[in-house]
C-alpha cells in the first residue's frame, strides 16, 4: 500500500514521508535511522534526511516531499525521454502512443495512428463525470466500475456495458482481458506493465520481492479501484492515498493536488490556524501537548501555560495541572511529574519520610497510618495493646484477624509467619484455585492473565482466538503473517510451515483477490487485513471491527470513539487522558470520607493524605457530603439525631435534626434536602436543609408503603431518581422518583443482604454491598447486566463508594477500607486499616455533584420541594429529532406531617381545626381529631388517642351516620333490622353513648345501607329485602319509597340536604347480568340519573361539602373515584393492593380503612401528594366517617317546621315535596289520611290510587300508576316486564312470585316515640304530642297555636290564675331551653380553637334555621323545577 507502520504499531505512515525531517509518527520512529549524508549517485532533500536515486532528479515527479528534487531543472535528465507539453512530468518514450494517457494533458496520446486488436471495442475514457478508473455509460450520468463490463448483465441503459464484447480471441495464442474487451499479445503478460484497461494481464504475477513496488503500480491504479488504510484519504484521481493530518498543510501530496484543495483561507474566531498550510484546528488544542498541525505550530512558543496546564513533560508532548504534581502517582512517561517533591503538611498534620501527611492525633497511636510506616516510629509510650498482639520489633499493635489474613501489617512481616492456613471454602461466584487456599471471582478464570499462584486458573482454557490480523497457531500462539511460510518455525507446534507454503500460495493462479494482503500459509493462500479491520464472512472484503463494542472497557477506561481501522480513547470532563492512552483521571484529587467507629476520616486517594474529621463518642453507621455547602452529614442510631460537621473547619459542627430514627441517610445537593430511611417502620422520610436545627415535625413521609425493611439509599437529583435496598423476607433493589412516584424493581435476584448502593456517574450502574454474599455486585439502573465480584478480600462488606474506574469498600472483620478496579476487582489496595470498625464510605468530589439548576428555585413551595423524574419531551411528549429530550428533573411540592397541600400545588396548611373522624367498629365507636396527625405523627403502630364510646347493648354494628343537629349517632346492626338512635352524653369528664330509641324497625331483612337527613332527621335507608330507597321519619316513624326502580341491591347512600340531591350505588340487571352502578337523583326520589358504570364494588358514598361532587371507594378496583353531580370531571385515586373496606371525605382529606391480613390500617392524602399512612392497629373497623363544621351546613325548603309537611318533607333542589308514610294517601299538599279499606283480597297501591288484587303484587306486570306493586320485590324470578315511567323513561322490572302483600303492608314495624321527645321535637317544647288512632297532632299550650305550636297568639287569653301560673313556668322552662340552644348556635358559628370534645364539634342546634331561611313551596313550585340531570351514557 506504500506505507509503513510505526514502531508503536498505531498508524502508518506513506514511505515518502520517511526521513522527511517531520515526525508522522507519534513516537518519530519514522525519522529514526536516517542517513546523515547521502551515498555516492544519491540526492538529498532539501528538507529532512531523504535521499533519493539522482535519476529521480528532474524527472517530472516530486520524490522529495519538499519537491526539492524538481526545483531548478532547465535540462532534461537522462531518465527524461520525453516532457510532457505542460513541463510538469517526464515518461520514458515506450509510453508514447500505448493508448494510454501518461501525460496529465494527454499530450503522449496527441498525432498516434490508432491500431486496436479486432475486435474494436468501445472507448473506454471517462469524462469528468466520473473518477478512474470507473466508465460512463454513453448518454446518461451513470458511471459504472470496470467489472460491470461484459459481465452479462445489463448496467447501462443503451447495453453499452455489454456490446462489443470479446468472448474468445481470434489468435488462440493470445490472451483475452479480464473485461473480455481486449485481446492482447502473449508475450505483454506479467511483463511489468498493464496492457488491459482492467490491468488483469499483471495479476497474480510472481515477484521476486513481494514487498517490492511493482514498475506497473502506477498503471495498475488506474485500472483498480485503490482503498486507503485506516486514517488515510483518497486522492481525487483514485491513484493516491494521503494521511489526513496531512490534508491543508501547504504541501501537495496528492499528485493532483486535491489533498490542497477547498481548505479554508480563513479560520474562525474560536479556531488556530497551523503556520504551514491552511489546516484549522480546535483552541483547545493548542499547546496540549500533542502536535495536531503537520509544522508542529501549535505546540510551538507555548511559554505561557494554558489553563489546565501546569507542567510539561514527555519531550514537550504532555501537558499535566499541578494537581498531578507530587501526588504519588506517575502521570508522564518520563516521571518529571514526581520529581523534586519536597511536601509540605499543615501544623495539624504530621509528615511521613515518604512525605505523606497524616493527623497528628494519628501519630503514635499503635497503628500505621504512613504507608511507610514511619508514624509509628520513635514514640516514647508504649502502645495501647495487648503484648500478643503486638509486634515484636516495633510500635504497631494488631488486631485478630490480621493474623495471617495474607498481608504484612508488622514491618518485620512476623503476623505472617507460621501460619497454619486452613483450606479456603469458595462460595457461589468464586472458583477454587489448586492449592486449596485461594478463591478467585469467577470472572478471572481464563482471562489470560494468571490469578492462583500455580496459574492453574488459566489452564485447559478454551483456546484464544487471535485476532483477525494475526495468524492462529495451532498451539495457540497469534503470529504476524510475515512470518508465515518465510522458512523458518515461530509456531511452537511448527503449524506456520509446511508443503502448502510453495505449493498453494499467493502467487498462484487461484490465489483469492483480498482485499487487503493475501498470505501464503501452510493451508494455501488466505486473505488477511490489516489491523482493526476483519474479514467479512464468505467474502474477500475487510470491514472495520468497531472495538468500542466488542470490548469496550478493555480498551478505554472512560469513552471510546471508533475510528476508521481503528480507535481513540476520551475522558470524561474533567479528566485527562493519562499516558497510557487509555486511563483517565481527574484534576482534583477525590477524597474518602470514612467512618471507622466513631471517628470521621478524610483520605486523599491520590496523594493518601489522612486527616480526622471530627471524632464523636458513638459509632457512626451512614454519612454524606453536599460539596457545595463543604459539609458531612452523618448519623449515629444511637443519638437519635442527623448531624453535621464542616470539610474545612473541625470545629464547625450541628445538628439538622433531633428525635428521629434513621438507619441511612443521603443528601440531596440539587434541591437541598435530606433523605433518610427508617427500616423499622419502613418508610424514607426528607427534610429541608439548614443552618438551624430544624424540627421533628417538619419532615415528610416520602415513601412509606410496601417497604417492609429498607436499608439503603442512594440519591440520583440529576435525574430526579432515588434507590434503595430491601433486606427483608424478598431481598430487592428498588427505585423511583425523589418524591415517591414511578416506583419500580431494578434488581431481584442475585442478592442476598444488599446493606449499601452507590452509583456510578459516568458508567450509569448501581452498585451494592451484599453482607451475606459477601459480594460487590452492580447492575444498569434498569437492572440488566448485572455483574458480581465476590472477592476473597470481602469478607463482611459494610459499604460500597464508586469513583472513575475504582470501587471502594469498607470490611467490618477485617477492618479495611480498599479499593479495586470497579470492572475487574484486580489492582487491590488497601486504604486503610484501623482497630476500628469501619462503616459507612462516600467518595466526595465535585464531579460526583454535579451542578444543575434546581426546579424548586422557580417552584416557591411554601415548606418542601421536592424532585421528581425528568420529563422526556416538551411537556411530556416523547422525545424525537423535532423535539429534544428535556434534561434535567421536575419537582413538585410536599407538605410535612399533618398539613395539606393547597389546591395551587405550593401551600401547606392545616386541617380544619374542627375536623375529625368517626371510626365504627363492631363494639365501639371511635372520635379522633384530625388535628393529631400533627402532633402526635404519622405511620403510628397504634390508634391515636381520642375519644372510645362504647355502644350499649351486645350487637354487632354494621353502619353508621351522624347528626351533628342533634348530637346523635344512628347505629344500623347486622343479622337484625333496628336503627337505633344513641345520643352523646353532655359530660366531658365521663362522655358515654344514651340510647334514645330506635328511628327504624324492620320486620325482616337487613339495613344495607343508609344516611341522615340531618336538616328534618329523616332517615333514608334499603335492606337486603327492601332494596328500594326508602325515607323514614324520626317524628312518628312514617315510611314513604322514593320509587327508585328494580333495584337488586343498595350497597350505600349520600345525601345532601343543603341542595336536595341524594345519591347512591346499587346492584341492578342489565341484560340478563347484574352490574354496579352509581345514581343520583333527588332526595323526593324524582329526576333519577346514571353517573357511572365502570365501578366494580362503589360503596362509602360521600359528598363534597358544596354538593357538587360525590365521591366513593371502589374495593374491587382498589380505588376512588370522584364525579360532578352533573356527570363531568371523573377522577380516580389508586389506594393501592389491600383490601379496600371504608372511605370518606372532608375537608379535602381522603381518608379510608384497608385490611391487611389482620391489620386494619387507615390512610390519608390531599387527592395532590402520595399517601400516607396514618395509622395501623388490630380492631377491625367497620365505617370510617369524617365531619367538620363545615360538613353539615346550610338549609332548604324543609328547615322550617318540617316544611309544613305533616308527615315527610323531602327537598329537591330549590323546593320540596310533602310525602304521606305507608299507609296513608294525600288530601292536599300537606295533609295526609288513613287509606280507606280495600276489598278483601285486594290492596292499596302506594299513592292510593287504586286497589289491585294482591295476588298482583310482584307478579312481573305493572298495574299501579306509581310503579308501586312491582318495588322492593324478590330477584329470585328473572322475567321482567317494561313499562313507563312517570318521567317517560323505560324501566326494566324483574317479577317475583314470592311476594306477601301483608309484607308489603307491614314492612316496618312502628316504633314507640318518647312522649318527651315528642314534645320537644315534633311540638316545639310548646305543646304536648296526643295520638288519636293512627295521627299524632300537638296540643299547644297557652300562648301558642299553630299545628306544631310554633306561633305564638296575639290577643290575651282569658284563663284561670292557676293554669296562667302553670304556663309561665312552662314557658320559662322553655325560654331556658332555647337560651341555653342559642348559646350552643353562637359557639358553633365562632369556631373557637378550644373544641376539643365531640360535642363542640357536633354542637349544631336545630335553631340555627331561624326565620329568615327560605319560605315553604306550595305546588306551584314544581313549575319551576330546576334543569333535570340527564342519564350520562359511559361505555
Amino acid at each position: 500500500m506504500g506505507s509503513r507502520p510505526c514502531n508503536d504499531g498505531m498508524e502508518c505512515v506513506l514511505y515518502s514521508h520517511v526521513c522527511d525531517g517531520e515526525d508522522d509518527c507519534r513516537d518519530g520512529s519514522d525519522e529514526q535511522g536516517c542517513p546523515n549524508t547521502c551515498q555516492q549517485g544519491e540526492f538529498r532533500c532539501s528538507h529532512g534526511k531523504k535521499c533519493i536515486p539522482e535519476t529521480q532528479v528532474c524527472d517530472g515527479r516530486s520524490q522529495c516531499q519538499d519537491q526539492s528534487d524538481e526545483l531548478d531543472c532547465p535540462k532534461r535528465t537522462k531518465s527524461c525521454q520525453h516532457q510532457c507539453a505542460d513541463g510538469k512530468r517526464c515518461i520514458p518514450k515506450k509510453f508514447l502512443c500505448d493508448g494510454e494517457k501518461d501525460c496529465p494533458d494527454g499530450s503522449d496520446e496527441v498525432g498516434c495512428n490508432s491500431v486496436t486488436a479486432a475486435p474494436q471495442s468501445p472507448v473506454l475514457t471517462s469524462t469528468s463525470a466520473c473518477i478512474t478508473p470507473s466508465v460512463l455509460c454513453p448518454g446518461s450520468a451513470l458511471c459504472i466500475s470496470q467489472q460491470q463490463l461484459c459481465d452479462g448483465q445489463r448496467d447501462c441503459p443503451d447495453g453499452f456495458d455489454e456490446k462489443s464484447c470479446v468472448v474468445q480471441c481470434e489468435n488462440p495464442n493470445d490472451f483475452l482481458c479480464g473485461d473480455q474487451r481486449k485481446c492482447i499479445p502473449r508475450r505483454e503478460v506479467c511483463d511489468g506493465r498493464a496492457h488491459c484497461p482492467d490491468g488483469s494481464d499483471e495479476r497474480q504475477c510472481q515477484s521476486a520481492d513481494p514487498t517490492a513496488t511493482s514498475p506497473t503500480s502506477v498503471s495498475n491504479a488506474r485500472s483498480t479501484l485503490l482503498k486507503c488504510r485506516p486514517g488515510y484519504k483518497l486522492c481525487r484521481d483514485g491513484l493516491d492515498c494521503v494521511m489526513y493530518s496531512h490534508l491543508c498543510d501547504g504541501e501537495k501530496d496528492c499528485k493532483d493536488g486535491s489533498d490542497e484543495e477547498g481548505c479554508a483561507t480563513q479560520c474562525k474566531e474560536e479556531e488556530f490556524q497551523c503556520s504551514h498550510g491552511n489546516r484549522c484546528i480546535q483552541q483547545a488544542q493548542l499547546c496540549d501537548g500533542q502536535y495536531d498541525c503537520q509544522d508542529q505550530s501549535d505546540e510551538a512558543d507555548c511559554s505561557a501555560l494554558s489553563e489546565g496546564c501546569h507542567h510539561r513533560c514527555d519531550n514537550n508532548t504532555r501537558c499535566v495541572p499541578e494537581t498531578f504534581l507530587c501526588d504519588g502517582e506517575r502521570d508522564c512517561a518520563d516521571r518529571s511529574d514526581e520529581e523534586k517533591c519536597v511536601g509540605t503538611c499543615s501544623i495539624t498534620q504530621y509528615r511521613c519520610a515518604s512525605g505523606q501527611c497524616i493527623s497528628e492525633a494519628l501519630r503514635c497511636d499503635g497503628y500505621a497510618d504512613c504507608a511507610d510506616r514511619t508514624d509509628e516510629a520513635d514514640c516514647t509510650r508504649p502502645p495501647h495493646c495487648p503484648t500478643q498482639l503486638r509486634c515484636p520489633h516495633s510500635h504497631e499493635c494488631l488486631q485478630k484477624k490480621w493474623l495471617c489474613d495474607g498481608e504484612e501489617d508488622c514491618k518485620d512481616g512476623s503476623d505472617e509467619k507460621d501460619c497454619n492456613t486452613p483450606p479456603a471454602k469458595c462460595r457461589e461466584y468464586q472458583w477454587q484455585c489448586e492449592d486449596i487456599s485461594l478463591c478467585i471471582p469467577l470472572s478471572w478464570r481464563c482471562d489470560g492473565k494468571e490469578d492462583c499462584y500455580s496459574g492453574v486458573d488459566e489452564d485447559k482454557c478454551s483456546q484464544r482466538k487471535c485476532p483477525s490480523h494475526l495468524y492462529q497457531c495451532g498451539s495457540g500462539e497469534c503470529l504476524d503473517p510475515h512470518l508465515v511460510c518465510n522458512s523458518f518455525t515461530n509456531c511452537a507446534d511448527g503449524s506456520d510451515e509446511g508443503v502448502g507454503c510453495a505449493q498453494r500460495n499467493c502467487s498462484s493462479p487461484s490465489a483469492p483477490q483480498c482485499d487487503h494482503h493475501c498470505v501464503s500459509t501452510p493451508y494455501g493462500a488466505r486473505c488477511y487485513c490489516a489491523a482493526g479491520f476483519r474479514l467479512q464472512p464468505r467474502t474477500l472484503s475487510c470491514v472495520d471491527i468497531d472495538e468500542c463494542n466488542s470490548s469496550p472497557q478493555a480498551v478505554c477506561r472512560h469513552i471510546c470513539v471508533n475510528t476508521h481501522g481503528s480507535y481513540t480513547c476520551q475522558c470524561h470532563p474533567g479528566f485527562y487522558l493519562e499516558p497510557d492512552n487509555k486511563s483517565c483521571k481527574s484534576e482534583e484529587e477525590p477524597l474518602l470520607l470514612a467512618s471507622v467507629q466513631s471517628e470521621l476520616l478524610v483520605i486523599g486517594v491520590h496523594r493518601g493524605v489522612l486527616r480526622l474529621l471530627s471524632s464523636a463518642n458513638r459509632p457512626v453507621f451512614s454519612l454524606d457530603y453536599h460539596w457545595a455547602q463543604r459539609r458531612v452529614y452523618w448519623l449515629s442510631p444511637d443519638y437519635l439525631s442527623i448531624r453535621w460537621a464542616d470539610m474545612k473547619n473541625s470545629n464547625s459542627k450541628g445538628t439538622l435534626i433531633k428525635g428521629v430514627k434513621s438507619d441511612f441517610i443521603a443528601v440531596d445537593w440539587i434541591g437541598n434536602n435530606l433523605y433518610w430511611v427508617n427500616g423499622l417502620v419502613g418508610q424514607i422520610l426528607a427534610v429541608k436543609l439548614s443552618n438551624t436545627v430544624v424540627s421533628s415535625q417538619d419532615y415528610t413521609v416520602v415513601l412509606g408503603e410496601d417497604l417492609e425493611q429498607p436499608s439503603s439509599l442512594v440519591l440520583l437529583p440529576h435525574k430526579g431518581l432515588m434507590l434503595w435496598s430491601e433486606i427483608g423476607s424478598t431481598p430487592q433493589i428498588e427505585r423511583s422518583g425523589m418524591d415517591g412516584s414511578k416506583r419500580k424493581v431494578v434488581v431481584s435476584r442475585d442478592l442476598s443482604w444488599p446493606v449499601s448502593l452507590s452509583y456510578d456517574f459516568l458508567d450509569k450502574r448501581v452498585y451494592w454491598a451484599d453482607e451475606k454474599l459477601r459480594c460487590i455486585g452492580s447492575a444498569s439502573l434498569d437492572g440488566d447486566n448485572i455483574k458480581i465480584l465476590q472477592l476473597a478480600e470481602t469478607p463482611s462488606p459494610f459499604s460500597v463508594a464508586v469513583f472513575n474506574d475504582r470501587v471502594f469498600w469498607s470490611d467490618t472483620k477485617r477492618r479495611t477500607v480498599r479499593s479495586a478496579d470497579k470492572n475487574t476487582g484486580k489492582d487491590q489496595k488497601v486504604l486503610l486499616k484501623r482497630p476500628g470498625q469501619p462503616f459507612g464510605l462516600k467518595l466526595m468530589h465535585a464531579l460526583s455533584q454535579p451542578t444543575v439548576s434546581s426546579p424548586c428555585d422557580h417552584l416557591h413551595c411554601s415548606h418542601l420541594c421536592l424532585l421528581a423524574p425528568e420529563v422526556r419531551g416538551r411537556s411530556g411528549v416523547p422525545a424525537s429529532s423535532a423535539n429534544p429530550v428535556l434534561s434535567g428533573p421536575t419537582a413538585v411540592c410536599r407538605c410535612p406531617k399533618g398539613l395539606l397541600l393547597s389546591q395551587d400545588k405550593i401551600t401547606c396548611s392545616l386541617p380544619e381545626e374542627s375536623s375529625f373522624i368517626v371510626l365504627l367498629s363492631q363494639k365501639t365507636i371511635y372520635q379522633i381529631n384530625l388535628h393529631s396527625m400533627r402532633h402526635g405523627g404519622v405511620s403510628l403502630r397504634k390508634m391515636p388517642d381520642g375519644r372510645v364510646l362504647d355502644l350499649p347493648g351486645g350487637n354487632e354494628a354494621s353502619g353508621l351516620d351522624v347528626s351533628m343537629q342533634n348530637l346523635s349517632f344512628y347505629v344500623s346492626y347486622a343479622g337484625r333490622g333496628p336503627v337505633d338512635v344513641l345520643k352523646l352524653s353532655s359530660s366531658r369528664s365521663t362522655p358515654g353513648l344514651t340510647p334514645a330509641g330506635q328511628i327504624l324497625k324492620l320486620k325482616d331483612g337487613t339495613v344495607t345501607a343508609m344516611a341522615v337527613d340531618w336538616v328534618t332527621s329523616n332517615l333514608y335507608w334499603s335492606s337486603a329485602e327492601r332494596p328500594d330507597i326508602h325515607a323514614t321519619s324520626c317524628y312518628d316513624g312514617y315510611t314513604t319509597s322514593l320509587l327508585q326502580g328494580s333495584l337488586m341491591e343498595t350497597t350505600s347512600i349520600a345525601l345532601h340536604p343543603s341542595s336536595g340531591r341524594l345519591c347512591y350505588a346499587a346492584v341492578v340487571m342489565v341484560g340478563g347480568k347484574s352490574q354496579m352502578e352509581v345514581y343520583c337523583a333527588w332526595m323526593d326520589g324524582r329526576n333519577k340519573a346514571v353517573l357511572w358504570r365502570k365501578s366494580s364494588i362503589p360503596t362509602s358514598l360521600v359528598f363534597s361539602n358544596d354538593g357538587t361532587v360525590i365521591y366513593w371507594a371502589d374495593s374491587g378496583e382498589g380505588v376512588i373515584s370522584s364525579i360532578g353531580v352533573d356527570g363531568s370531571g371523573y377522577k380516580q385515586f389508586y389506594t393501592g393492593p389491600e383490601l379496600l373496606i371504608s372511605f370518606t371525605h372532608t375537608a379535602n382529606i381522603l381518608l379510608w380503612v384497608t385490611l391487611d391480613k389482620a391489620t386494619t390500617k387507615l390512610w390519608f392524602s390531599d387527592g395532590l401528594q402520595p399517601k400516607q399512612l396514618w395509622f395501623e392497629t388490630k380492631t377491625s373497623v367497620v365505617e370510617v366517617r369524617a365531619y367538620s363544621n363545615n360538613s353539615q351546613s346550610g338549609s332548604n325548603s324543609c328547615s322550617n317546621n318540617n316544611g309544613g309537611c305533616v308527615h315527610l318533607c323531602l327537598p329537591y333542589p330549590g323546593g320540596r315535596t310533602c310525602k304521606c308514610g305507608q299507609g296513608f294517601y294525600s288530601i292536599s299538599v300537606a295533609s295526609c289520611v288513613p287509606l280507606p279499606p280495600c276489598p278483601s283480597g285486594e290492596e292499596p297501591c302506594f299513592d292510593s290510587s287504586k286497589c289491585i288484587s294482591s295476588k298482583k303484587f310482584c307478579d312481573g306486570r305493572v298495574d299501579c300508576p306509581d310503579l308501586s306493586d312491582e318495588q322492593d320485590c324478590s330477584q329470585s324470578n328473572s322475567a321482567s316486564f317494561g313499562t313507563k315511567s312517570s318521567n317517560g323513561r323505560s324501566s326494566q322490572h324483574s317479577s317475583s312470585s314470592s311476594y306477601s302483600s301483608s309484607a308489603q303492608k307491614n314492612y316496618v314495624i312502628p316504633v314507640e316515640k318518647d312522649t318527651a321527645s315528642c314534645d320537644l321535637q315534633r311540638c316545639n317544647n310548646q305543646g304536648n304530642c296526643i295520638t288519636e288512632g293512627k295521627v299524632t297532632r300537638c296540643q299547644c299550650l297557652a300562648g301558642y297555636k299553630g299545628e306544631f305550636c310554633q306561633e305564638k297568639e296575639s290577643g290575651q287569653s282569658h284563663v284561670s290564675v292557676i293554669l296562667g301560673v302553670f304556663c309561665l313556668l312552662a314557658v320559662l322552662m322553655a325560654a331556658a331551653y332555647i337560651f341555653t340552644k342559642r348559646r350552643e348556635l353562637a359557639s358553633y358559628r365562632s369556631r373557637s380553637t378550644e373544641k376539643d370534645t365531640l360535642m363542640a364539634n357536633m354542637g349544631l342546634p336545630c335553631e340555627q334555621y331561624d326565620s329568615d331561611s327560605q319560605e315553604l313551596d306550595s305546588s306551584v313550585d314544581a313549575k319551576n323545577l330546576p334543569l333535570p340531570l340527564t342519564t350520562l351514557q359511559h361505555s
